[in-house]
């Protein structure tokens, strides 16, 4: 797909960013990474791993510098938890970064970007979200972070079609991605990890935060990974994709499909109604990358959990609790 190009991943440690590396190596491309305060999950001598804060703008220049494709992966991101008690900690870090990313990429020459952008930019709705289903009126607990992440589309729109000389850059809305290398800490994770985890564990009794009831479309991240690359290679000029499973599924549900996998017997799930929760419901419509791009999610939820599973176990020694 890149061949002869220069590709940045910027936000090389985090969970996009690891399985972008991963899945750019296989396939022989150049990766540069850009790391801040967390080691690399990916280890490889073949990434040109680049250390800063990308707050700043000189960070921002010397990670561009001879870069042909830059994905704008780093962010500032926390679980349920974090937002509801600092709604404010995602606004400053991350418009900054977005900015300075894009300013830098335009200075270097950059040909083209894709933002990971969030599917909460979109209304409370019971109807599947299209890419133009934008009405600013947002989930009241995710309007900071969602009115951060659609002016960082706006931004990325400027650079495409505002300027003399454009970038082509693409804006992606992921669905609710889980899968190796994500965030299973507790203080941080977002809720598929965290019952992976405590199933994993044999938590007895499973602790939910809220009824169970939310409904959410989850996306394995290789799945993702598809989508972004093919966005890349197949359009032109500014466009927004919807990169989801195009199915909600029952969070209550899903856990009870992971305790089966598990062959627990007679374990407790406890719901809690005090803890934070947040979108009810979030379906997501996926047409226009099933048009554009050829784009169908290929994992099931069943094998995408399998994988999970097997490469959570695999990575940390969870009897012991050294996670």
């Amino acid at each position: 797909m890149f061949e002869n190009q220069n590709v940045l991943v910027a936000g090389g440690a985090g969970f996009l960013g690891s399985n972008l590396i991963q899945r750019l190596l296989s396939e022989g491309v150049n990766v540069r990474a850009t790391l801040h305060k967390n080691q690399p999950q990916i280890e490889s001598d073949k990434v040109e791993w680049i250390w800063g804060d990308l707050t700043q703008k000189d960070a921002c220049l010397a990670a561009c510098e001879g870069i042909d494709v830059l994905i704008i992966c780093a962010a500032q991101t926390a679980g349920a938890m974090v937002i509801e008690k600092t709604p404010l900690v995602h606004l400053t870090p991350n418009l900054i970064i977005n900015a300075q990313l894009m300013e830098a990429a335009y200075e270097q020459g950059v040909k083209k970007v894709a933002f990971i952008s969030s599917n909460t930019v979109y209304p409370v709705s019971d109807l599947p979200m299209r890419e133009t289903d934008h009405t600013g009126e947002y989930f009241h607990k995710y309007h900071i972070v969602a009115s951060m992440k659609y002016f960082s589309e706006q931004i990325c729109e400027m650079y495409a079609n505002r300027v003399d000389k454009p970038m082509d850059v693409v804006v992606i809305r992921p669905g609710n991605m889980y899968g190796p290398f994500d965030d299973f800490e507790w203080a941080s994770s977002h809720v598929l990890p965290a019952f992976i985890r405590r199933v994993i564990e044999r938590h007895d009794p499973i602790a939910v935060w809220g009824n169970g009831q939310d409904i959410k479309d989850f996306i394995y991240v290789e799945d993702v990974v598809d989508g972004v690359l093919a966005a890349l290679v197949k359009t032109k000029g500014f466009e927004i994709f919807n990169i989801a499973g195009g199915q909600g599924y029952c969070l209550k549900d899903l856990l009870a499909r992971l305790i089966e996998m598990q062959n627990l017997q007679e374990v407790t799930v406890s719901f809690d109604i005090s803890k934070p929760t947040m979108i009810p419901l979030r379906l997501i419509n996926i047409d226009k990358a099933k048009e554009m791009l050829n784009f169908y999610p290929e994992t099931s939820i069943e094998e995408g959990l399998m994988k999970t599973i097997d490469w959570y176990e695999k990575r940390y020694d969870h009897h012991k609790n050294t996670f």
